[in-house]
């Protein structure tokens, strides 16, 4: 059986705040430990108000606090926001803390809109440029090879395992390149998946961390007893992306019965396009659906994105799509 992981944004639901949001992560997490998930993401957003995880590797943290053997990390750290040494020495310190269980995804994107360069003290344009050379100073942090003038400490040496993100071909190419898995994210950028995944097994070089292509495809995922029911849940996170992108980005609202009738045919086209990778229905109805995403893609890990209002609905999700797959 392919693999099954989760990525949660911490999302910040209509009237409660930060505190509420990483409760239901690490309850979210438990969930998913409990019922046999592989590893937990969580990823960089910043300037959100719906969005509580823009310091990563503190959430992740408080997630590894609150499980005992679930994989944690990153999907992702937007490197360019940072200078390679301080973020080995925060996953090395995550992973003195939680050992053999840490992930570091790594992506190229910003995670959010011009005005964070200024407020990061950052030119990040150029700092996308130099992207493919921090990561491999980051690697050599964490591994020692090629030796360094500084020592990460915590990091050097540290049991994490380096990903690659992407949506484009440049994440697959580099990912390829250094011989590392890759994680594409189709769950908000399905473009350019098909092309990306045949880009990086052609072009794939073994090296020391992986000897093999490792594919992980995120989808959205909204499962409940009936197809009705997963749809209205689903329904919370399609107003958030039509409203991110109409320029009016918020917390998580409720869900809205009939909220794709509402839609003007273009904003429906938009957000059809966004979250076309997608599998909304009671478990029969997910089940073919991962199991044909999974044919496509060959993926070693299906990565199952998207939020819920109602974070027990969020749970509930997880405990029937992975009972729905065993």
């Amino acid at each position: 059986m392919t693999k099954l992981s989760v990525l949660d944004l911490v999302p910040i639901r209509e009237g409660e705040g930060p505190s509420e949001a990483l409760a239901a992560a690490a309850r979210l997490a438990q969930v998913a430990e409990e019922v046999g998930y592989h590893r937990f993401w969580v990823a960089e957003h910043h300037t959100m108000v719906g969005i509580a995880g823009g310091a990563t590797s503190v959430v992740l943290g408080h997630i590894g606090a609150a499980t005992r053997t679930i994989r944690i990390g990153s999907a992702g750290i937007m490197l360019p926001n940072h200078a390679p040494l301080l973020i080995a020495e925060q996953f090395g310190t995550l992973d003195a803390l939680f050992p053999g269980r840490v992930d570091l995804g790594l992506g190229r994107a910003p995670g959010a809109g011009p005005i964070l360069g200024q407020a990061l003290r950052k030119d990040l344009h150029r700092a996308a440029e130099a992207f493919p050379q921090d990561v491999a100073e980051l690697q050599a942090l964490l591994t020692g090879e090629p030796q360094l003038p500084i020592v990460a400490t915590p990091g050097l040496g540290a049991n994490v395992q380096m990903w690659l993100l992407g949506s484009s071909l440049f994440g697959a190419q580099l990912a390829a390149r250094l011989g590392l898995p890759y994680a594409f994210a189709s769950h908000f950028a399905p473009d350019h998946l098909d092309q990306a995944l045949s880009v990086y097994r052609s072009q794939f070089r073994p090296s020391a961390a992986l000897d093999r292509p490792y594919v992980a495809a995120a989808m959205n995922v909204f499962t409940a007893e009936t197809d009705a029911e997963a749809e209205l849940l689903a329904s919370s996170q399609e107003q958030s992306f039509v409203r991110l992108r109409s320029g009016d980005p918020g917390k998580l609202p409720p869900p809205v019965p009939g909220y794709r009738d509402t839609l003007p045919p273009s904003a429906l086209a938009m957000m059809d396009g966004m979250m076309r990778v997608r599998a909304v229905g009671s478990p029969a109805t997910v089940r073919a659906a991962i199991g044909r995403f999974a044919e496509r893609t060959g993926a070693d890990e299906i990565v199952v994105a998207g939020a819920t209002y109602d974070p027990a609905a969020r749970e509930e999700s997880l405990r029937l799509t992975q009972a729905a797959l065993a």
